[in-house]
């Protein structure tokens, strides 16, 4: 046990592990005081798995990456110590996340079929509605960073989608997201496909170009379905038990 943690001390993955684990902790007390320990500790493992599809995206492609890191009621992250060196690579790490964590959702989802469990049909809904969120086409959004390869003049799209989204359940969470995209806003408004350094970074095949964009339209019609249809039966589960 001795000679694996002094393994993982100098080789610096005991600090990684320490500071997602004890995020990871920190998020789970945070969301059980308010929904409970059961559920917490889903919603975090949900969390978890989205950003672990980021990380290991972001090592396929050869990136020098930190672990996920979560911050209770505000979201969670990896930071990516070497940028992305072309909008492709930037999709691929973007849309790994929500992939990965609606497989993770749809796992809940059959489970709580399987056992009748309305606690795993609360999970799969926050999984499913957690990476519809972040489709949204606007940076720092995942959805930001998988549309950019069409155009970045896309995240335009995502501003009257946060402002309904906002409108209709106001959040301070919303507001420091639309802080971070304010000046990502201004660059899809200025952008220049003919610049030399837009040029090089969006230089994507026309191929490539149309597999993400079924993939991200087809994830997002999927998130939206499932969104809707398993509010739907906890819903009806909620009007039975009552």
């Amino acid at each position: 046990m001795l000679k694996t943690l002094l393994f993982l001390l100098a080789s610096g993955k005991l600090g990684k592990i320490l500071l997602t684990g004890g995020t990871m902790l920190l998020s789970v007390f945070a969301y059980a005081w308010i929904y409970g320990l059961p559920y917490a500790v889903g919603f975090v493992l949900l969390i978890f798995l989205h950003e672990m599809g980021h990380y290991v995206a972001a090592r396929q492609r050869g990136l020098n990456v930190g672990a996920p890191t979560l911050i209770p009621f505000v979201g969670a992250w990896i930071a990516l110590k070497d940028l992305p060196h072309d909008a492709e690579t930037e999709a691929y790490i973007g849309i790994a996340g929500p992939i990965v964590g609606t497989v993770a959702a749809l796992g809940c989802y059959f489970l709580a079929q399987s056992y009748d469990s309305r606690l795993l049909l609360a999970l799969s809904y926050s999984g499913f509605f957690l990476n519809l969120f972040n489709l949204i086409p606007l940076s720092p959004f995942d959805g930001g960073r998988i549309t950019a390869i069409i155009s970045p003049r896309l995240w335009l799209l995502g501003v009257p989608i946060l402002m309904a989204i906002f409108f209709y359940s106001p959040s301070p969470l919303l507001i420091y997201m639309a802080l971070l995209a304010g000046p990502q806003i201004m660059c899809a408004w200025r952008y220049d496909p003919a610049a030399p350094e837009n040029a090089f970074y969006y230089s994507v095949s026309t191929k490539k170009r149309f597999q993400y964009t079924v993939c991200y339209l087809g994830l997002a019609a999927f998130l939206a379905v499932m969104s809707h249809d398993v509010h739907e039966q906890l819903e009806i589960s909620r009007g039975s038990r009552s």
